[in-house]
């Protein structure tokens, strides 16, 4: 088969929207808020009005809304706020009387109630008998306003297109007998005119309305559609309900057993655009009424259809957004001001939506169930995509993005989306209950309300006024009572023109008698025959006479009429010079106002861009301003991270150059002493090998043998080191003395374990701990110790002068009961080198030999100083020049 896609019909191209004239006028949406009085069973109200446009919310017992748990109160400010004794008739004359006032003049119109559940929406809505609502007071000032005024039933004819189309009279006739021949026949000849008991004085006769400014030139006409969005879907309450009989079931004999009657449910209906871009619903039944009672009536038929049910919270709680759609259709007159001009181009349409929203709840609160829930649920989203577009309507008109609008993800929004972008006035009454319980929802409800008020909606355009001369209905009435005052001054009909009296003189004639012949010689039927058909001729003459008399009076009436004719027409060209000379007056004057607007636009141009180049600059200096402060912040920051730095680095400036001052002291010091020990070396050994060329240059004395003597000790100051840093400072790479070992008081007859860490230095001291019989480790093992009785540590530290001192840390080795072994610490011994000063002269290398003979070193040469000295050491445990040994024994528990 051919693939025909190519040949399948397309979609019809959308038609752009018609150029409207440009409006820079904007109003915002009216918010108004509304405070229900508190219920007998409720005593504790977080509501507070604190004037005409601001409320106060407080917070009840036990909700805590900030972080250190105290109770929080806020405020919120609307166009006005009404009290708990406020009525409705002064809640009309604020909220519904301008929109009705805007909707007689052809500008259409949004209302509706927005709140939670139990909040009073309906009854703001709708009232109660005494106590009517917005919905019929503002049916009442139409009537009022356009009574009587209004054309005839069916001159103004919907086109199921959301337009209006006007018929003659001739089809409007037609048309209303077709009508009432298809309507059934009441019961009772009042049954039609009888109201619903339920709707009866709603209004008061002294709180009636009327508007002002009404065109009395034009033909009005009202139609009233009543539609409910249930579910998101959208239901006609007006739609007459269809009934399905089944056929009988039959017993087996000649009656039916019984009859079953299926009702079919109502069809959902679609949302379309007409030509003009505006949303309608489809299908929709429009009624005209000709009375506010009529229109109540037609209201309170689709009432009883509407969804509703009892919750938790409410005993009727509305499950649906129900919407009254009030239109008003008018047309001009003719230029005689006789009927209604022909002309669909002429035909003014405004409409006024009352919208009764249904109330946000939750499901916890109500006890809802099954349905109730799905019905819940799908009126909490409805309601929460009003906000979505609300909020993002806000933000382009404040931020100046283009951001869509989600009006088609619900019903609600998609069918008043032209309201919104500006097809007329909007106004929302937020109702509150002041009660505890609904605290959580109302402050929603109340963030929401305050925001709404931001969105500004372009102001409707003035309809064009038709071109006719006005005061056409006023003259044509005049004209009528002129002439049946002249026609009953000249004897003629009074109250009933020429066709109506002939008609009826004709109606009135004697009937004629039996014409039938039954005998030839019958006298009297022709003879009565006669004088009927003589009768009729008189009346004929008098009727001929009556016509005359009123062609007569008429045409000297007309003739009249001429005459004033004449003399208004001399009286017209006066007036028609005078107004020539008024039209070139209002052409100059049209032409200075061209200038002066066409200046003002001009204004309002620059007016505009100075303000766009102001709001540039003043966003450039707000940005410059916060990247000044960022950078100050940064400028400060990296100043006293500079400042500590500095602090730090003057800190380890000063510790690394005392610590290199003292190291360097160290080293000289350290450099002095091994350059004077070699000095002192050399001298020494010049000194043992004069002593020994003078020796054996004695006669008769044999030569001793070389001993070792014992070099000079230099002082205490030369020989005294800086302190040490945590390395150990160099020692001197030669010493003059063979060094001497000291047994360990650990030396005995046991076996020891000698740990020496392999970190461990060698001091380079004259006297070293020496442990026999030892085996040597450097770290630790089970084979050393389970051969071994004692155990030594040889530990290493740098002592407070910044001297190292070396620990003997001694204990027992113990033989644990799993096989294994243990120590158990004893004592510790401490090893320490100290610098000490020995009394003497210090030689210089430089130094030659003393005056007079004198030996300045005598005092070691000697031997028997030598010995004097070493058994002072050895009494006082010195271990060589500069170093002394100590032995601190600490005993521990085991």
């Amino acid at each position: 088969m051919k693939d025909d896609s190519c040949f399948r019909k397309g979609k019809t191209p959308r038609r752009p929207p018609p150029k409207k004239p440009p409006n820079n006028q904007k109003d915002p949406v009216g918010v108004y808020c509304r405070v229900r009085p508190l219920g007998a069973e409720d005593e504790e109200c977080c509501i507070e009005v604190i004037s005409s446009s601001t409320i106060q919310l407080h917070a009840p017992e036990g909700f805590k809304t900030n972080r250190n748990g105290e109770y929080k109160e806020t405020q919120y400010s609307f166009k006005r706020v009404f009290g708990v004794s406020i009525s409705q008739m002064e809640l009309f004359e604020h909220v519904a009387q301008p929109l009705v006032d805007d909707l007689i003049h052809g500008k259409n119109g949004l209302l509706f109630t927005y709140g939670v559940t139990g909040s009073g929406k309906t009854f703001t809505m709708t009232g109660s008998p005494g106590q009517g609502g917005l919905l019929p007071r503002s049916l009442d000032m139409i009537f009022n306003s356009i009574g009587p005024y209004q054309a005839k039933r069916y001159v103004f004819k919907t086109d199921d297109k959301n337009g209006m189309e006007v018929q003659n009279e001739v089809d409007a006739l037609l048309e209303r007998q077709r009508r009432e021949n298809n309507l059934p026949v009441p019961k009772t000849p009042s049954a039609r005119q009888k109201l619903d008991p339920e709707i009866a004085d709603m209004i008061k006769p002294e709180e009636a309305y009327k508007a002002d400014g009404v065109d009395e030139d034009s033909s009005y006409s009202v139609f009233v559609s009543y539609i409910e969005i249930y579910n998101n879907y959208i239901y006609d309450l007006l739609e007459e309900t269809q009934e399905d009989v089944i056929k009988p079931k039959w017993n087996g004999g000649g009656t039916p057993l019984r009859q079953n009657t299926e009702f079919i449910p109502p069809q959902s209906r679609i949302l379309r655009e007409d030509q003009n871009h505006n949303m309608y619903v489809a299908g929709c039944m429009e009624v005209e009424v000709k009375s506010a009672e009529e229109a109540f009536q037609v209201f309170w038929k689709g009432q009883k259809k509407r969804k509703v049910a009892n919750t938790c919270l409410n005993r009727e709680s509305s499950r649906s957004h129900s919407v009254l759609i009030i239109k008003l259709a008018q047309a001009p007159l003719d230029a005689d001001g006789d009927n209604v001009l022909q002309d669909k181009n002429q035909v003014t349409v405004s409409q006024l939506c009352l919208v009764d929203l249904a109330g946000s709840e939750r499901t916890g609160r109500t006890g809802a169930e099954g349905t109730r829930i799905r019905e819940a649920g799908n009126i909490n989203q409805s309601l929460l995509n009003l906000r979505t577009c609300i909020e993002i309507l806000r933000e382009n008109q404040m931020c100046g993005s283009n951001r869509m609008v989600p009006y088609r993800d619900s019903k609600v929004t998609h069918l008043f989306k032209n309201y919104f972008d500006g097809e007329g006035k909007v106004k929302m009454v937020v109702c509150v209950n002041p009660k505890a319980d609904d605290y959580e929802e109302t402050l929603l409800v109340m963030r929401f309300a305050e925001m709404t008020q931001e969105v500004e909606v372009a102001r409707p355009v003035d309809r064009p006024i038709c071109g006719f001369t006005p005061g056409r209905r006023h003259r044509n009435q005049a004209f009528k009572e002129e002439l049946s005052r002249k026609l009953e001054e000249r004897g003629g009909p009074l109250d009933r023109d020429m066709p109506s009296v002939i008609s009826h003189l004709v109606h009135n004639l004697p009937p004629l008698p039996s014409c039938e012949l039954t005998d030839p010689h019958d006298d009297i039927t022709l003879p009565r025959l006669i004088e009927a058909l003589q009768h009729r001729y008189r009346i004929k003459q008098m009727m001929i006479d009556e016509y005359s008399q009123a062609a007569n009076a008429l045409k000297a009436m007309l003739q009249d009429m001429d005459g004033n004719l004449i003399s208004k027409d001399n009286l017209i060209r006066e007036q028609t010079g005078k107004l020539d000379e008024k039209d070139k007056v209002i052409q100059t004057n049209k032409a200075e106002l061209e200038r002066l607007e066409k200046r003002t636009k001009m204004q309002e141009h620059k007016i505009d861009i100075l303000q766009k180049t102001t709001k540039i600059y003043e966003d450039d200096k707000r940005s410059m301003r916060q990247e000044l402060e960022t950078r100050e912040q940064r400028l400060h920051r990296e100043l006293s991270d500079k400042k500590r730095i500095e602090q730090r680095m003057h800190g380890v400036v000063s510790d690394t150059k005392l610590k290199w001052e003292k190291e360097c002291d160290r080293r000289v010091n350290a450099m002095q002493l091994e350059m004077q020990n070699k000095l002192w070396v050399k001298d020494e050994k010049l000194k043992q090998l004069k002593a020994i060329v003078t020796e054996s240059r004695t006669p008769g004395r044999p030569d001793p043998p070389p001993r070792q003597t014992q070099p000079k000790r230099p002082s205490r100051e030369e020989r005294l080191p800086a302190k040490r840093s945590a390395s150990p400072s160099p020692v001197p790479t030669s010493t003059p003395v063979r060094p001497l070992h000291r047994r360990s008081r650990s030396a005995g007859g046991e076996k020891w374990v000698d740990h020496k860490p392999s970190s461990s230095m060698d001091l380079g001291t004259v006297l070293q701990p020496v442990i026999p019989n030892s085996i040597q480790v450097s770290a630790p093992s089970e084979k050393a110790l389970s051969k071994c009785d004692r155990y030594v540590l040889t530990h290493q530290e740098v002592a407070s002068d910044g001297e190292i001192q070396t620990k003997l840390i001694k204990g027992e080795v113990i033989k644990t009961r799993g096989g294994g072994q243990s120590v158990q610490f004893t004592d510790i011994e401490t090893l320490k080198q100290e610098l000490t000063t020995v009394p003497g002269r210090k030689r210089k290398s430089s130094e030659g030999k003393p005056p007079n003979g004198d030996r300045a070193d005598g005092a070691w040469t000697d031997v028997e100083t030598r010995c004097s000295v070493a058994v002072e050491m050895r009494a006082g445990s010195n271990m060589g020049p500069g170093y002394e040994h100590h032995g601190i024994t600490k005993r521990r528990k085991p």
